[in-house]
């Protein structure tokens, strides 16, 4: 509640007349696509599925805080279906997109830009949306994967999100993304939940947010955001030394732990944002971003050096 306090204060300017206390915390969008599937396959299905995701993630009410409908998280998925081989059952790549507003400005800055690769599961017509985070398998796996993974989705959005605006405030999501890989489906091509799957997957994720060795990018992520983004547009002089200093953090945080999941996963999707927050850097201040990004953010190190000369 204190967070979504801050983000009343935060976005009060925005007008909050005939908005419901009660309003659901996502504003999701989510796209699936079925060129992959033959088309022996009836195509009402994924425009069914389409919907049913959707309602699935507005409609359900994910933490205990009262939002605002302008407070509502812009978020979008787009499933990208083929078929497995067997009746029903579909694998897929996930791409999970999240933006947050920035304080003062219309401008929205991304805080998630992942792509999932590991989606299996079965999807009948009409077939019920059923999650409970506590009790996540039903009798097939395949079809409680669907929801499970969707579940975990809704609660990183929540945790990065909350993250951004109050230190640790995001774990109790984390927790219950955590909670639901404990519970998670299991069986055949179902993967993504265990640490044997992969180095960079549902599980990896989660753990990096909760290992106390890793603490330190809950303050990455708070002073990205809060000490940053927020005063960029009220002083850009200190919340460009402030996004500095924070690229000298996870400089030293990825030579203590270097490859772990979550500093490739908080650099994507910033690349354009943090050349713009440079480029007028002064000359010192430039050379020092461009060597670390150069570093740390390897995708996208061409952009770097082109573009913070």
């Amino acid at each position: 509640m204190k967070h979504y306090i801050l983000k009343l204060v935060l976005f009060c300017g925005a007008g909050l007349m005939g908005f419901s206390l009660a309003a659901q915390e996502l504003n999701a969008r989510v796209t699936v696509l079925a060129t992959r599937v033959p088309n022996t396959v009836n195509r009402s299905t994924f425009t069914t599925l389409q919907t049913a995701l959707n309602n699935f993630l507005n409609n359900r009410k994910w933490t205990g805080d009262s939002y605002t409908t302008n407070e509502k998280i812009d978020c979008s998925f787009f499933l990208n279906l083929e078929a497995a081989g067997e009746p029903n059952v579909y694998n897929a790549s996930l791409m999970i997109q999240a933006a947050r507003p920035v304080f003062n400005s219309s401008y929205v800055s991304p805080i998630i830009n992942f792509k999932d690769d590991n989606i299996t599961f079965k999807y009948v017509e009409f077939q019920l949306m059923e999650f409970n985070e506590n009790r996540i398998t039903g009798n097939d796996p395949l079809i409680s994967n669907l929801t499970a993974i969707f579940g975990y989705y809704a609660y990183v959005i929540l945790g990065f999100d909350y993250a951004s605006f109050s230190l640790r405030a995001g774990d109790p999501y984390f927790q219950k993304a955590q909670n639901i890989i404990n519970n998670a489906p299991d069986g055949r091509g179902i993967n993504g939940w265990k640490a044997f799957d992969g180095v960079r997957n549902r599980y990896w994720l989660i753990e990096n947010m909760l290992n106390t060795r890793y603490a330190v990018m809950h303050d990455v992520y708070y002073n990205y955001y809060r000490l940053c983004m927020d005063k960029l547009y009220e002083n850009e002089n200190d919340a460009r030394a402030e996004m500095l200093n924070v690229l000298n953090i996870l400089d030293k945080f990825n030579a203590e732990n270097p490859n772990t999941m979550i500093n490739q996963f908080f650099f994507q999707g910033k690349a354009t944002e943090i050349i713009k927050i440079f480029s007028k850097a002064p000359p010192a201040d430039k050379a020092r971003a461009r060597e670390l990004l150069i570093k740390m953010d390897i995708t996208n190190s061409a952009r770097y050096k082109d573009e913070l000369k």
